[in-house]
């Protein structure tokens, strides 16, 4: 795939309906598109300007306490020309090459979206279990610690992962049917999905789905621990009896919580979980799943990376504090991934959690517009690769059970909720 850096934008509408294309933000949760008419042709530019590294209060966009990476380089020129709607009302676009940085930034934490399923939210909130007096490092036999960094690309997946949660909109939960309906759309885009829970069973239809429907995906699950004790065990249960009754074929991990340590919880008390997990597979004969964590990249200790069998990173660059260009962004967390896996993995394979670009809303001087979306997954996409990264895009679908989140948070999805293509997705087919 060819590099996009968005340096000008120039949309000619054709003969037929309306074409929607991102540009600037335009000011409130429901900004940053034009429609454009079919009858006049509209020429418009967008330069993003160079402005010095600082950091940001997230307290005033989140709930929870953030802290921005640094990051400035200069960016290089390119083009990229919007044309006619495709079939599917997802804007195509044919970008034109561009070298590609080699920044070496010193990065902190950045901020993610959490993702908090709310359709069955635990009653009871006890006290973790008690961590052990010792950590043991986690064994390294499985088959996610062998496997080789390089990801297999399938010939027609355009994103090696996709993180994946199956809410209605209203944040009730989907049936069988429904999923089957949704993984059927995703498994055209993707190889892998990542889990947050089991919770709605969604582990239990997602694993249905693609047996009865033959869909190649593989599935990478999640155990929440953000909702208390009563969760965390009815996760766990949940995880071990699917896994046990359709086979562990599909099952290639299961991540002990998300971004926890942001959450308050201590590395002892998480690492203490992450053993439990591994303890209760094992003596289910589920031994071979890999187990681990997803942490912010600064988040990440090192002892963190001893228990767990792959360190899972989710690393941003919108939450930053400036903004230079796409090619920088994501410059800046390849370099950030990088780090950890230098200075903390100790070896194991480093794979990202979460990375993504949302198509509306805002979060400082980012600009959140489709346009960026399309090129960031593009850049993102090929720089993972090329560093010999696996990596989960965040995400399928928008998030709009998250319901009275800001839009920012609610946009990241390369489909609509109702699983609509954003853009043309062979944009992302090749490097």
């Amino acid at each position: 795939m060819r590099a996009l850096s968005v340096s000008s934008i120039v949309a000619a509408v054709l003969a037929t309906g309306s074409l929607l294309v991102s540009a600037s933000p335009i000011p409130g949760e429901l900004g940053d598109a034009l429609f454009i008419t079919a009858t006049d042709p509209i020429v418009f530019a967008y330069s993003p300007g160079s402005v010095n590294a600082g950091s940001v209060d997230w307290d005033s966009l989140f709930s929870e306490q953030y802290s921005t990476s640094v990051y400035s380089a200069p960016p290089p020129p390119s083009t990229i020309t919007a044309v006619e709607q495709t079939a599917t009302s997802a804007v195509k676009l044919t970008p034109t090459p561009t070298p590609t940085p080699t920044p070496t930034p010193t990065p902190t934490p950045t901020p993610t979206p959490t993702p908090t399923p709310t359709s069955t939210p635990s009653t009871t909130s006890v006290a973790p279990p008690p961590p052990p007096t010792s950590v043991a490092p986690a064994p390294e036999t499985t088959a996610e610690a062998q496997q080789t960094t390089s990801p297999a690309y399938g010939a027609s997946s355009a994103l090696w992962g996709l993180d994946w949660s199956p809410y209605n909109d209203d944040g009730s939960c989907p049936d069988l049917a429904s999923v089957t309906s949704d993984l059927k759309t995703v498994a055209g885009v993707t190889g892998n999905i990542r889990l947050y829970s089991t919770d709605c069973s969604q582990l239990r239809n997602a694993v249905q789905a693609i047996k009865n429907s033959n869909l190649g995906l593989s599935i990478y699950g999640g155990i929440w621990l953000s909702s208390g004790d009563a969760r965390f065990e009815s996760d766990l249960t949940e995880f071990i009896s699917v896994a046990k009754t359709y086979g562990t074929s599909l099952i290639k991990g299961v991540s002990v919580g998300n971004e926890e340590s942001s959450k308050g919880m201590t590395e002892a008390t998480l690492i203490g979980y992450i053993n439990t997990v591994r303890t209760r597979l094992a003596a289910a004969g589920l031994g071979s799943i890999p187990v681990y964590t997803t942490e912010q990249d600064a988040a990440f200790t090192k002892a963190m990376a001893a228990a767990s069998d792959v360190v899972q990173i989710n690393v941003y660059s919108i939450f930053d504090s400036s903004f230079t260009s796409i090619d920088a962004s994501v410059a800046s967390v390849i370099q950030r991934a990088n780090n950890v896996k230098t200075n903390i993995a100790g070896g194991k394979p480093v794979r990202f959690g979460e990375s993504g670009w949302s198509s509306a809303g805002s979060t400082g001087p980012s600009p959140l517009t489709l346009v960026n979306q399309i090129a960031y997954a593009q850049k993102f996409k090929c720089a993972a690769q090329s560093a010999g990264y696996n990596y989960f895009f965040f995400e399928a679908k928008n998030a709009n059970w998250k319901q009275g989140a800001v839009a920012s948070e609610q946009n990241f999805g390369i489909f609509t909720d109702k699983y609509t293509p954003k853009f043309d997705f062979s944009l992302l087919d090749s490097c």
